[in-house]
Order: C-alpha cells, then sequence, then structure tokens
C-alpha cells in the first residue's frame, strides 16, 4: 500500500498526473477489485472554479475534501453516479483527484456482475461513476482512508512516459468557464 503522506502533495496537479500506472483496490463483502489508474482530474481547492471548495465553500457534501490529505472524498453525481476522489494536501486545503478511469486487472468477473456488462476491458470502468460501480463503492466509502481494508491505492512500478499522455481540458464543468479550460485531465493512450 502506498503511504498516506504521498497525498499530502502540495501539488494537486502533479499528484493527479503520477497517480496515473497507481493501482486502486476495494475489498467489499470479502470478494477483491481493482485495476490501474488511467484517467485523473485534478481539482485545486480555493482558486478553481471547478472545485466543489471554489471559493472555501463548505457543505455537507464537500466536507471531506477538507480533510488531510489520504481519504476518500465520494459524492453523487446526478443523483445518481458515485465519484471517487483522492483527498490531497494538507487538513484544511480542499484538493482533491478524481478518478475518471481504470483498466481492470482484479476482480474482473465481480465488476462484470455489478455493472450488468459482459465483456471486461477499458470500457468497463473509462467514467467515474463506472468506476465506483465496478468497484463497489457508494456513499459510505466517503471519507474511509486510502490505506484501509475496504479501499488503498498500491504502487507496483507501473509508469507511463509523457508519449503515453493525453494532457487537456476537465470535461463536464462549463459552468467553470476560464477553469474548465486548464490542463488538468490526464489520460494513458491506451490501445
Amino acid at each position: 500500500m502506498i503511504n498516506l503522506h504521498y497525498f499530502l502533495n502540495d501539488d494537486v496537479v502533479g499528484l493527479a498526473r503520477d497517480l496515473l500506472g497507481k493501482y486502486v483496490f476495494t475489498q467489499i463483502d470479502g470478494q477483491i477489485a481493482g485495476g490501474y489508474i488511467t484517467e485523473t482530474e485534478a481539482y485545486k481547492g480555493f482558486n478553481d472554479r471547478g472545485s466543489h471548495a471554489f471559493g472555501g465553500r463548505r457543505t455537507k457534501r464537500n466536507e471531506m475534501m477538507y480533510a488531510k490529505g489520504g481519504r476518500a472524498y465520494v459524492y453523487l453525481c446526478y443523483g445518481m453516479h458515485c465519484m471517487l476522489n483522492f483527498v490531497s494536501n494538507q487538513e484544511g486545503i480542499p484538493d482533491a483527484v478524481l478518478i475518471r478511469g481504470i483498466m481492470p486487472t482484479h476482480g474482473e468477473e465481480l465488476m462484470l456482475k455489478r455493472t450488468g456488462k459482459n465483456k471486461s476491458g477499458p470500457s468497463l470502468t473509462d467514467g467515474p461513476g463506472k468506476v465506483c460501480k465496478a468497484l463497489g463503492i457508494t456513499l459510505t466509502e466517503n471519507g474511509i482512508l486510502l490505506n484501509s481494508n475496504t479501499l488503498w491505492v498500491e504502487d507496483r512500478g507501473k509508469s507511463f512516459s509523457d508519449k503515453e499522455i493525453i494532457i487537456g481540458p476537465r470535461v463536464g464543468i462549463d459552468y467553470a468557464g476560464e477553469d474548465a479550460k486548464l490542463p488538468w485531465r490526464f489520460r494513458v493512450k491506451l490501445g
């Protein structure tokens, strides 16, 4: 497991890039599922109009963003899709990285069952809602440490060169104006 100190990084954009290739796992009802991270987006707290904590906003929904780095921030999007974020930085600084995609490597049959799909591969978990569904993550995991027995992150030495990564603007946050165009989305070129 990755030491939680890793998430105290004050460079959330650099962290979002560095998380590519790290493995994320869940163990729910005694069953393990996971894979390596293929897509992330950085959200930089107070000054980022795309962040739930822009301007210091604090709500019941986003309170976990203000925790010390190394916890999961899980929220519901559109009232139906859970989204997994890794909280970073020091307590009181609401930075987080949205996990937008993983490559399934463990518990693929379980992920297929959870998602109702019949084929594994990148399309099984190529969106933040799909990631949570496949891994069995719900609002119950909000606030859980990222080195728990339920949810954890591992560094198995997998990395990607700059040529293997697409960097671009974040998606689905048009309301953020110019901040939506920031190149804070990182994707591994697959296939």
